[in-house]
């Protein structure tokens, strides 16, 4: 096994270039005013004698929600640069009609392109961190875009970047009697987020226009207490996330929509007579791998209880020995999974306790955080009595193309209905306070638009529980293709697994933004039109998936799928299943199950017994991770359960 060794509690002699990239604004405080200076952000903006900025300005500009992209559908020696902007949206919004009008509207100015359509369309797009994504806008517009955006009182920092990235929280808890875990993400949200002074001066925006009433508050930087960010900010992304516990019929159910093991963080509310005075903290998942390194994909461990009125102080501390010990050398062994990694739970819990001061309670090991939820269709808002709307949005595109005229639909329905709209974490929209009344011509409304059916033919449950990352054109990271591959898979497969109550998750990279080793099947991109196997996860979310590995020799199957097998292999596994699994195995979401319990050997024997993916099972690779099968293959690997199932 080669061996993970970060650089704990780094040196600064030792930090690499990203590092000493944000040191030179002090964490963001200082505004360079040099022009000269590649860490003007400002002016490398506005410079229009050259299309990509540089390095330095790229690192700073993520935290202010800007990457730099390409068109990797042109050919030639020069480069078509572009760049997209992240909103943040705390818990997912809510929005109001208002705010989404000036969204919409900067989307049409900035966003259009044939990459969908053929025709150059304007589009939004919904993340699985409840974000809105903005593509395809040029480097001249992007000032006044980040202006114009906040305009409405959403803002684009902290959307990218090393700092605590928008805070993902249920969005229907918003009207739940029991917790309201959307209220929460938007308090921390607020609490870790970055300095906003320089953003403000930076990007010329109004400070009025970030009070504005509805909007996330901001008051300028001294405006209650907040987190302390360092001189360089911290080691990488870091992602927080809060469960859910919601009404269903006559009982309340935990919701875990927001996968909160998949993040660095995840907190899950406490039912207690009824109430919820205190929180089981997980801390160290992450599902971001890196091709050529010993990495790997993780689910959170508990880490203890912190009753309410300590919460807050908890996660701070959390963050701040991340921020102190996390590797600031190699940037892929520095996500807080590798600390717990090489620290152990343990030692991270007495850290924090020293940090906080807290003498908080010891995890309840099999507490049931739920399953994930997609709150599609209606729902009964329990707070006021009026009804909620979770409209699927496939790939979370919100575009007038073969699925629809969406963008067009969410407009009118906005404008007609006076709605709100929430952001799920599965890339869908909900949309919010709608009378008993009017919900039959809502839906009318929806239908006109083409609502419900791709190319004329209605969602199966397969399309409804599966999704994808961006992926090309519009992701620099990826290898391949994802949002545009997906859809098209599912087509090829509805005929005849339309029905299955299973999920495909599907990304352009090991980065796994979809977080696709948590759905039934995982394909992510491994090279151009190339993709691996996940395996093991559940349609439920309760379990992560890894690569099909032989424990035996190392050795993972089905690392270099091209894009035209994917759908035999798929075929072939749901083949599989049907035959052999159980009848409780057989009920919804039960085909992860299964895999888990039948393990590597069965598979990779029916895979290669199958005439349509024989040929696949010639070819394996080295695990890096093979000498140990509890990092390489966790989706196939026995493991204590956290869910009480």
């Amino acid at each position: 096994m080669t061996e993970i060794r970060p650089n704990l509690k780094t040196r600064p002699e030792d930090y690499s270039g990203a590092e000493k990239a944000k040191m030179s604004t002090k964490g963001l405080s200082l505004v360079i005013k040099d022009v000269n200076s590649p860490a003007n952000v400002t002016h490398q903006f506005m410079d229009p004698s050259f299309e990509q900025i540089s390095d330095v300005a790229e690192t700073l500009a993520k935290s202010y929600g800007i990457y730099t992209e390409f068109n990797r559908a042109a050919t030639g020696e020069e480069k078509d640069w572009m760049y997209m902007l992240r909103i943040t949206v705390p818990g997912g919004g809510p929005i109001t009609r208002r705010q989404w009008e000036i969204l919409d509207d900067v989307a049409g100015r900035y966003t259009a392109s044939s990459t969908y359509t053929g025709e150059p369309v304007p589009s939004l797009r919904m993340t699985t961190r409840q974000n809105i994504q903005l593509h395809w806008v040029k480097k001249l517009d992007v000032i006044e875009c980040v202006r114009e955006i906040a305009e409405s009182g959403f803002y684009t920092i902290n959307g990218c970047g090393d700092n605590v990235r928008n805070v993902m929280g249920c969005p229907v808890s918003r009207f739940s009697s029991v917790f309201d875990s959307n209220r929460w993400a938007q308090m921390a949200g607020k609490y870790f987020r970055l300095p906003m002074a320089s953003y403000i001066e930076i990007f010329g925006i109004d400070p009025a226009y970030l009070r504005q009433a509805g909007a996330p508050a901001v008051d300028g930087d001294d405006d209650g207490e907040r987190f302390k960010y360092g001189p360089n900010l911290l080691n990488r992304k870091f992602k927080i996330a809060f469960s859910s516990i919601n009404l269903e019929g006559d009982r309340y159910v935990a919701d875990n929509c927001v996968e909160l093991r998949t993040n660095d963080l995840g907190i899950a509310p406490i039912l207690e007579d009824g109430k919820v005075r205190r929180f089981q903290v997980y801390v160290g998942g992450g599902q971001g791998e890196k091709q050529g390194y010993p990495t790997f994909a993780a689910m959170g461990q508990p880490l203890g209880i912190f009753d309410e009125a300590h919460l807050l102080k908890g996660l701070d501390a959390v963050v701040k020995v991340h921020q102190e010990w996390g590797d600031r050398q190699n940037r892929h062994w520095a996500r807080m999974k590798y600390v717990v990694l090489k620290m152990g739970i343990g030692w991270y819990r007495e850290q924090v306790r020293e940090v906080s001061g807290l003498d908080f309670e010891m995890p309840i090991e099999d507490l049931d955080y739920g399953a994930r939820h997609l709150h599609h269709g209606w729902m009964t808002q329990e707070s006021n009595g009026l009804w909620s709307f979770g409209a699927f949005i496939e790939n979370g595109r919100v575009i007038d193309g073969p699925n629809g005229k969406l963008r067009t639909m969410v407009r009118h329905l906005m404008d007609t209905f006076d709605v709100e709209l929430l952001i799920t974490p599965n890339q869908d929209l909900v949309f919010t306070n709608i009378p008993e009344g009017d919900k039959g011509r809502f839906e009318a409304e929806m239908q006109q638009f083409g609502y419900g059916s791709r190319n004329g033919r209605s969602y199966s449950k397969l399309r409804v529980l599966s999704g994808a990352c961006v992926g090309r054109d519009t992701c620099r990271l990826t290898y391949t293709d994802s949002e545009k591959f997906e859809p098209t898979l599912i087509d090829g497969l509805e005929e005849r697994w339309g029905g299955v109550h299973e999920s495909i998750g599907m990304t352009g990279c090991e980065r796994q933004c979809f977080r696709p080793a948590t759905k039934t099947l995982g394909w992510v991109g491994s090279g151009y039109n190339l993709y691996m196997l996940k395996i093991g996860g559940t349609e439920d979310g309760r379990h992560q998936g890894g690569p099909l590995l032989d424990p035996n020799t190392g050795e993972m199957y089905l690392r270099l799928v091209p894009r035209s097998e994917v759908p035999k292999v798929t075929e072939a596994l749901f083949e599989f299943y049907f035959a052999n699994a159980t009848p409780d195995e057989l009920r919804d979401g039960g085909m992860g199950y299964f895999f888990r319990r039948v393990g590597p050997g069965p598979i990779i024997a029916s895979l290669k017994a199958n005439p349509q993916t024989t040929k696949l099972t010639v070819r394996t690779v080295k695990s890096p991770l093979a000498g140990d099968p509890g990092l390489a293959n966790p989706s196939l690997t026995p493991a204590r359960k956290q869910d009480g199932s």
